[in-house]
């Protein structure tokens, strides 16, 4: 396959709510293409996108897919060569969200593709709210105006209601369920609501404002304005998310599909065209921000930079990493480094993906995507350089829900625990939303998502993939230690049991800082009372007690200890020994600095029949909860707003299950930690010290 060139590169994420229909836009974008009549159907199990076992059996998407095609114009308001679209189809689950939005710094376009049937569903907003975060052009597609139940004309109004006045339709659904073009070669055809007429003016009013010069034009002679006069503005309006084009299609009939296919590869930016990405300079607070100028780096003038934005581990064929150009061109046979690494790593065999497929090239210019086997060097958000220069180059990181949804697991097999690790840590590295963790006070490893249906993958995976199989239950809730008050302690160590012995007297004074402070030791020692070799021990100490709790176990936030005071003896002293005293001495500080434990709250986002409203907040009042807000949906739906502790939450899938007859959904993130109830505490504090006992 020969390489693109970056003007006529597209690259289009497909973000949407489950069941919008991403993977079946994607197949029958392909089979339009490609001159299919037939293409694969996700009933049928065979499409492109969902390749793996594990979604033909979950019926949808769990990873992100990529797929490219090669279009040409058979209409086009100028000659047009061939245009590259890579097309990157995303799992549609709020619990896979994460998986999902990891994707965008390879793209300029986000399409949000919305049910006609359901309207802006919950991910819809998600994926709205990262596009203007990320700052990313926008494209609308409404799929599945075929069906019957879809009221089109209240789409379009939730849409520009929840999503902005800037969503504009550029074609729009006839009485028939076809679509007529509003905006290259507007007709004179019936439709089901506004009409072509009124549509173009309203395009064309948009983009005129971005370019006084057109401006001018426009107002004052009435001229007709041809697409390619406005192609430059049109772009403009992209990049500031002035204009949303919302596209109507149906991927079953192929209604809307040309259509796409021509906005997409006429309008849509280019590499060239788009906001570019933003980089990171430095490390840390260090790190200074700077832009990849529009300028054409297609050249080997340029070094290469490239960003990994995703991995994936295969028992059998090693890790793939797939990652989009950014500047220079990359060859079979490159030499690059992988972020601050000395080693270089052999670019042998790149290729493109289509799905589980791979389609071996040559070369790869800016703004293209594709994939290198067997990089082991290579991990998730890597750049890819071919200078030195660049070791210290970083594109600005996105910033993933915090996981919230736990399970402890635990091998079923005895001396399987290590096996059980690499492969959690295997699953770590090519998905950035979940989390593991070993608790040592409980014993347990914990794995967190964003969602049940996130960590079933996970597990189901690990079965299937790695032959790993687990046991699930329900992990410890995540609590936290702080203080409210000031205090100080002095401990003292002494050991003598013949011999040199061990001495280590000190003197701790604790304050609390403020919510998200962190920790704070500051060495106040004057004199020589402590020697200077031992300071560290005495915070050694002390940080122990950070990691493993005070009061009832768990880690311990927010607080500043002052070292004051201490003694030492010339022959006993020993780091053990202020190691301990430093230990002790933060304990009896905590104890009497009024301690008070922490419990995770979380924003909830429930959606039931409207009939199950009065089980769902009744539930939440008689657990702690608070309902925030309500909203009605297009498809006659609540979504409801909330928070909660996360304690309460046990088995609220079940409980969800239940009140709406299957029908509910929900997902959640971290709100805030708050002070857990007196009661709460006392039996926390309890449990802790009967078990150190």
């Amino acid at each position: 396959m020969a390489g693109f060139h970056s003007d006529h590169i597209r690259n289009i994420a497909l973000l949407g709510h489950a069941g919008s229909g991403k993977t079946s836009l994607a197949e029958a974008l392909l089979a339009r293409v490609q001159g299919k009549e037939s293409m694969g159907s996700v009933l049928g199990k065979n499409t492109i996108s969902d390749y793996s076992d594990l979604e033909k059996q979950a019926g949808h998407s769990l990873e992100t897919s990529l797929l490219h095609l090669i279009y040409q114009p058979k209409k086009s308001s100028k000659p047009a060569a061939p245009s590259l679209i890579n097309l990157l189809d995303t799992p549609g689950y709020k619990d896979l969200f994460g998986r999902a939005m990891s994707v965008l710094p390879a793209v300029e376009t986000v399409a949000i593709v919305i049910n006609a049937r359901n309207g802006v569903e919950a991910v819809s907003k998600k994926a709205w709210k990262l596009l203007k975060e990320c700052n990313k052009c926008g494209l609308i597609i409404v799929n599945q105006i075929d069906d019957p139940e879809a009221d089109l004309p209240a789409v379009i109004e939730e849409i520009r209601q929840q999503l902005g006045e800037d969503c504009l339709p550029i074609n729009l659904p006839c009485p028939d369920r076809t679509v007529v073009d509003c905006y290259f070669e507007p007709e004179d055809k019936a439709t089901l609501f506004s009409s072509v007429e009124q549509a173009h003016s309203d395009l064309v009013d948009q983009v005129v404002e971005m370019d006084e010069q057109l401006m001018e034009v426009y107002l004052e002679q009435g001229q007709n304005l041809k697409p390619e006069q406005l192609h430059d503005p049109f772009e403009s309006a992209l990049r500031q998310r002035h204009l949303i084009p919302v596209c109507f299609t149906s991927a079953i009939t192929g209604a809307g599909i040309d259509s796409l296919l021509r906005v997409i590869s006429e309008l849509m930016p280019t590499p060239l065209e788009g906001n570019p990405p933003e980089f990171l300079l430095g490390e840390g607070e260090d790190a200074a921000p700077f832009t990849l100028t529009h300028e054409n780096t297609d050249t080997d003038n340029h070094h290469v930079i490239a960003h990994v934005f995703k991995l994936t581990m295969d028992p059998f064929m090693g890790k793939l990493g797939v990652f989009r150009v950014h500047q220079g061109i990359v060859r079979n046979g490159s030499q690059l480094f992988v972020g601050d690494g000395r080693k270089p790593l052999r670019i042998s065999h790149m290729v493109k993906l289509q799905g589980s497929e791979h389609i071996s090239i040559e070369e790869a210019h800016p703004g293209d995507i594709c994939a290198i086997a067997k990089a082991d060097s290579v991990f998730f958000d890597a750049v890819l350089h071919d200078s030195h220069e660049e070791d210290h180059f970083h594109l600005l990181p996105l910033e993933f829900p915090t996981p919230m949804v736990s399970e402890a697991i635990a091998p079923t097999r005895q001396g399987d625990e290590q096996k059980m690790s690499d492969v959690l840590h295997k699953m770590a590295a090519e998905d950035p939303s979940l989390k593991i963790e070993f608790r040592e006070q409980q014993n347990e490893t914990v794995i967190l998502g964003l969602g049940d249906i996130h960590l079933n993958a996970v597990c189901d995976k690990m079965a299937q993939t790695y032959k790993m199989e687990v046991s699930r239950s329900e992990p410890t809730i995540p609590y936290k230690e702080t203080i409210s008050g000031k205090a100080q302690a002095t401990y003292r160590h002494k050991k003598q049991t013949g011999g040199a012995g061990q001495f280590g007297e000190v003197s701790l004074r604790i304050e609390p800082l403020e919510t998200g402070g962190g920790f704070e030791f500051i060495n106040a020692i004057v004199g020589g009372v402590i020697p200077g070799s031992f300071i560290p021990a005495v915070e050694k100490g002390v940080r122990e007690v950070l990691a493993h709790g005070a009061v009832a176990g768990f880690p311990l936030q927010d607080v500043r200890v002052t070292l004051f005071d201490g003694k030492h003896h010339s022959v006993d002293s020993k780091e053990i020994a202020f190691v301990s005293a430093g230990k002790k001495a933060f304990i009896e500080a905590v104890e009497n600095a009024s301690p008070v434990i922490l419990e995770p709250y979380v924003n909830l986002e429930i959606v039931v029949p409207a009939s199950a409203t009065g089980d769902v907040t009744g539930d939440l009042a008689g657990n702690r909860g608070m309902v925030t807000g309500t909203e009605t949906r297009a498809s006659g739906k609540l979504e409801i707003h909330a928070k909660a502790p996360l304690a309460s939450l046990r088995g609220y899938s079940s409980r969800l299950k239940s009140f709406s007859g299957g029908e509910g959904e929900y997902s959640m993130e971290l709100s805030h930690y708050e002070a857990v109830p007196l009661d709460l505490q006392k039996q926390l504090v309890a449990a802790f010290s009967k078990e150190k006992n």
